[in-house]
């Protein structure tokens, strides 16, 4: 018989897509876990070139507590040991190879809470509004749309083609919500860490879940200049 445990996890999905932008992923994960939420992760094939390039982090399926706890551990700058993350930390995270279109999440009977896909290639914006399911961060993303769960799709490329747009506008009539990966500087920023956190907390936000990440908009100019 199923556990009670098993019954009530409903986890977050996150997707990390091939584009640059793996701090963003690290900052979205940290907030997840920091706020007691259960996550299920997709790393693509994609995404471990570009992890493995901006981390020198080789990610791989046999050991992805450790290699995820690593990462997860490194500031923006690449500096490690900046974030006390270890495997431990990791307990209710689940982790689902790429390949693998078998997996729970590829189901819309799969309990989840919604998808939240940071970064966003271009090609996986592509793939999620044309339907194609290439691999598992797209199959879940299109369940996610058509079971009406919250979809995030954090998109992180510049300049954009009209294509590209195209795809962003039909991913927003189906529901999910598009957000470019575009730090703000009202908050005060005085770090790298500080813009990527911007974004991980508008992704957070744009999910409801609750966060501490940036200072937010108060109504009152230079506030942050002058709490500084």
């Amino acid at each position: 018989m199923e556990s009670q445990e098993l019954k009530s996890r409903r986890p977050w999905i996150v997707g990390v897509s091939g584009a640059s932008g793996t701090p963003y992923a690290a900052a979205v994960l940290r907030g997840l876990l920091a706020a007691g939420e259960s996550v299920d992760l997709v790393v693509s094939r994609a995404s471990r070139l570009t992890l493995l390039d901006e981390t020198g982090i080789s990610f791989r399926d046999a050991h992805w507590r450790e290699d995820l706890a690593t990462w997860l551990a490194r500031g923006a700058d690449g500096k490690p040991g900046t974030f006390g993350v270890t495997a431990s930390d990791l307990a209710d995270v689940r982790y689902w190879a790429a390949g693998d279109l078998a997996a729970g999440p590829s189901s819309g009977s799969y309990p989840a809470k919604g998808m939240l896909v940071v970064p966003a290639s271009t090609a996986a914006v592509a793939g999620v509004a044309l339907g194609l399911s290439k691999d598992l961060l797209q199959r879940v993303a299109s369940v996610t749309l058509k079971e009406r769960r919250p979809l995030v799709v954090a998109v992180r490329e510049t300049p954009l083609t009209g294509q590209t747009l195209k795809h962003m506008v039909t991913l927003d009539e189906a529901g999910a919500v598009v957000l470019p990966a575009s730090p703000a500087f009202y908050a005060g920023a005085t770090h790298i860490q500080d813009l990527v956190d911007f974004v991980a907390g508008r992704v957070l936000d744009a999910a409801r879940v609750p966060h501490r990440l940036y200072r937010r908009w108060e109504g009152e100019l230079g506030a942050a200049l002058r709490a500084d």
